[in-house]
């Protein structure tokens, strides 16, 4: 919804985000406690919260600074912190106000608070499959900040991000065995942005690769606000959950629940784009 600039009611929201809680998920990123000015859609995050059926999916919050980790640890229902971590000095300018080296500092403080009340930190790696600002990019550099941010400050949850569509199944492939060799211990997941016509090669390439972990949206909505102009739809979840029909992969997810949520979304993103 972030990138949707018609402000969508908060009982809409609510109603959509319950809908999704009952459909088996292991996560859910359902808000973010960011700059008002920065994402306004997402402002009455705190006010949605507070509306959320009890569920045994685990909530999951964006933040992007210490000032979003101190509102969002106030909710005790929320297990993880999301922070978006660039590899490009660029983006993270783009998308965090802050450069590569103030975004380590605040890595640092947010896993602090993080750890001490109990939650965990979701860490983006954001340009995981590319660079289209310039920046040197290679997969050892996404690598060497993966094993850099678990040995520094003991981040054990990564999502390699896309964050623009970039990615090819060869470098989703490649980076994500890479990534995931050199820290088998911990969980690497993808975080894909993709055009309909190449969903189902991702998807395939990262299963193939090794991945049991992925963020995907409805309707392939979505896209980052912050990285172009042209929003790149994330992964539909719905290609996903199809994939794993046809290959006989078990997800859990309750597809009545999941028909239902389906539906509605078809009905706030035809109203609201």
């Amino acid at each position: 919804m972030q990138g949707i600039k018609t402000f969508i009611p908060t009982e809409i929201k609510v109603q959509y985000l319950n809908l999704l809680l009952s459909c088996g998920f292991s996560r859910l990123d359902f808000g973010s406690f960011v700059s008002p000015k920065a994402i306004p859609q997402l402002s009455d995050t705190a006010e949605v919260l507070a509306h959320l059926n009890p569920s045994n999916t685990q909530l999951l919050a964006i933040v992007a600074n210490e000032q979003g980790v101190d509102r969002a640890l106030v909710h005790n229902r929320i297990a993880f912190l999301g922070y978006p971590f660039s590899i490009s000095e660029q983006f993270q300018i783009r998308n965090t106000n802050a450069t590569i080296k103030e975004s380590l500092n605040r890595i640092k403080g947010i896993s602090r608070d993080v750890d001490e009340s109990n939650r965990k930190v979701m860490l983006y790696l954001s340009m995981g499959f590319g660079n289209p600002y310039g920046d040197p990019w290679s997969v050892q550099m996404v690598v060497d900040y993966a094993k850099s941010l678990y040995e520094s400050f003991g981040i054990q949850h990564f999502a390699l991000s896309d964050t623009i569509g970039c990615a090819t199944p060869e470098l989703v492939s490649q980076v994500f065995q890479a990534v995931n060799q050199a820290l088998p211990d911990l969980e690497i997941g993808v975080h894909l942005h993709s055009l309909p016509s190449k969903s189902m090669d991702l998807i395939d390439a990262s299963i193939i690769a090794g991945c049991t972990r992925f963020d995907g949206a409805l309707l392939g909505i979505g896209g980052c606000p912050m990285a172009k102009d042209d929003l790149t739809g994330n992964l539909a979840t719905e290609a996903l959950l199809s994939y794993c029909k046809h290959a006989g992969i078990d997800t859990d997810i309750q597809e009545e629940a999941f028909f239902i949520a389906n539906e509605y979304a078809k009905t706030v993103f035809n109203k609201y784009q």
